[in-house]
């Protein structure tokens, strides 16, 4: 009796999902290109921003004054929803936190912040991080994946439909969510584009931040696109080693090149830099560390926002106190150092950026 022949298994591949290209990723110009390209009148352009961005419709089938043929080929070649909401939780004192489901089902979190001077929407711009910073619940499970300009556009115009609801307006954008945004740089570059056009959503370039860990090739970049977005640099400790031990990028990035790159930003643009320090307990909150950290960004045009950490499970940082924090902040004053407390916001539904995303998408953090 002969063998049969034993056959290979194979095992086909997974293939990723295909992502529709959202109509929010195209600014104006490049929308009337594609019209030009699909025989239609470019002017079509305007009035697709207004339903977007004015009228902020859910369906291609509402923007009514378009021809039916045309809303089928922006139907066929487009995506006007690719965020889903999974949870949205609201705080005591305002805020809230979308966590929102992308269409290949990765999660990414958006938080609408309201101020005494506006609402404020801080956006995501990957799926995860891979800077590692050691206090942050974001890189929790490394990156997954950039996000489109669409999808971070989509983000605030989210947001803006929730407050539509209660009369309210998106006022001002901080690009400090879930990633790094220099390390998204071409899609972070167009969603500023689209959200700053007077077409779109028209959000003041001065009430844009856009924040970074420190990838110094791409400050010298964004200095020269000369900008008037405010511009903030995650700091978190005076010395190498010390950042060195908080944030891995200062291996690849010394702190003397990022402070030169920071001095050349100002000096191109004219504009001041924000430092963003976080406060942890025992590692870089006390008063000798404040005067060391005077002595580093002495003579830069500059800002210090002081951030008391969240507590994030996965980690094992200690929240500064409040007397440790308040004479952190006088050190730095007495030694001539503009300096602020950010207030707190949040803290009863996971403020910290990346926690609510890592409590409820254990598949995408571990």
């Amino acid at each position: 009796m002969e063998e049969a022949e034993v056959k290979p298994v194979r095992r086909e591949k997974k293939e990723k999902p295909q992502l529709k290209e959202s109509i929010y990723s195209l600014r104006p110009d490049e929308l009337q290109e594609w019209l030009k390209e699909n025989g239609e009148k470019p002017f079509r352009a305007g009035q697709i921003y207004e339903w977007l961005y004015n009228k902020r419709v859910k369906t291609f089938e509402e923007m009514s004054n378009l021809s039916k043929g045309l809303r089928e080929k922006l139907e066929e070649n487009f995506a006007l929803t690719t965020l889903s909401t999974l949870i949205k939780q609201e705080s005591k004192d305002g805020t809230i936190k979308f966590l929102f489901q992308l269409q290949d089902g990765y999660s990414i979190e958006t938080v609408l912040m309201r101020h005494d001077y506006g609402n404020s929407v801080c956006v995501t711009t990957q799926v995860g991080c891979r800077i590692g910073c050691t206090f942050c619940a974001s890189t929790l499970g490394g990156l997954k994946r950039h996000l489109l300009a669409g999808e971070i556009v989509e983000q605030v115009v989210k947001v803006q439909q929730t407050l539509d609801e209660v009369g309210e307006r998106v006022s001002s954008i901080v690009i400090m969510g879930i990633g790094e945004p220099f390390d998204n740089y071409d899609a972070m570059m167009n969603f500023l584009k689209i959200i700053n056009n007077d077409k779109g959503l028209n959000i003041g370039a001065r009430h844009i931040t856009v924040s970074t860990s420190g990838i110094v090739p791409k400050i010298y970049q964004f200095a020269d696109e000369q900008l008037q977005i405010n511009f903030a640099v995650s700091l978190h400790a005076p010395n190498q080693e010390a950042r060195q031990k908080l944030m891995p990028i200062a291996r690849a990035y010394k702190i003397e090149e990022l402070l030169e790159a920071v001095r050349y930003y100002t000096k191109k643009t004219g504009r001041r830099v924000s430092f963003e320090y976080g406060l942890m307990s025992g590692e870089n909150d006390s008063v000798e560390i404040a005067n060391e950290l005077a002595d580093l960004i002495k003579g830069i045009k500059c800002h210090v926002n002081l951030i008391p950490i969240n507590y994030v499970p996965e980690r094992d940082y200690v929240r500064t106190s409040r007397s440790s924090i308040f004479a952190f902040e006088r050190a730095l004053k007495e030694r001539g150092v503009n300096v602020t407390i950010r207030r707190e916001q949040g803290a009863d539904i996971a403020a910290a950026c990346g926690q609510l995303r890592a409590q409820e998408r254990q598949d995408e953090v571990r």
